[in-house]
């Protein structure tokens, strides 16, 4: 049992207090964009975000699909004064956010949270290595079967969640590095092959979903 008045990183997250505000957002809503000022970081306490940045042409790439209980905006702890990315509900979410200062001094005082913040930031830091050398020296059939094995949390701790949320092939187009109509051929060849399914009117699931097969993961390990 912990000893009384222990600092605890879960009640820290999950209440408002100093320096920290639950905000609830729907899905579509803007929680910061790119060029914002920097000033807090964000936990996610439930839903998805979409981390996206833009060009100076327009064109528009997702680097991220953000997941409950992460971290994201942190580049202000480094030195960051503006966003370089876009921060999109991807679903009805909520999310706490951190003050920069009431980070900082609770980063200073509790070794807890320290460990909690650095140990996120590591992970993703992995995360971010793998999606790079997924985008030099795979081609876009691979980068997409293994988005959609990662939206389905496949390789992640606990079950996968194979029926994902309805997401755009646009949106699938912009994480792949890829056009749409490419997306499109190859979503429409794992379907064929049972990789994939979408859910449809009187199905057991929502029409719009996509259930996600295990059998995918033989197009990523296919040489």
């Amino acid at each position: 049992m912990n000893p009384p008045n222990q600092f605890q990183p879960a009640d820290f997250l999950a209440h408002a207090g100093a320096g920290r505000t639950l905000i609830s957002y729907s899905k579509g809503d803007v929680i910061f964009s790119q060029g914002d000022t920097a000033d807090a970081i964000f936990y996610l306490q439930k839903g998805r975000v979409k981390l996206s940045v833009v060009s100076n042409s327009g064109k528009e790439a997702v680097i991220a699909m953000l997941e409950p209980h992460g971290f994201f905006g942190e580049g202000c702890l480094g030195g960051q004064t503006q966003r370089m990315a876009s921060a999109i509900a991807f679903s009805n979410c909520t999310t706490m956010r951190l003050d920069k200062t009431s980070v900082l001094e609770t980063l200073a005082s509790e070794p807890a949270f320290s460990e909690l913040l650095l140990a996120y930031m590591l992970t993703r830091s992995i995360r971010i290595e793998a999606d790079l050398v997924d985008q030099l020296f795979n081609s876009s059939e691979k980068r997409l079967a293994r988005a959609l094995l990662l939206l389905a949390n496949f390789g992640k701790d606990g079950k996968p969640e194979t029926v994902i949320p309805r997401i755009s092939q646009e949106t699938l187009a912009e994480m792949v590095g890829t056009t749409r109509s490419r997306v499109s051929f190859f979503m429409n060849k794992f379907r064929k092959l049972g990789f994939i399914r979408y859910g449809e009117e009187g199905d057991t699931m929502s029409p719009g979903t996509l259930e996600v097969h295990s059998s995918l993961l033989n197009v990523v390990l296919h040489d």
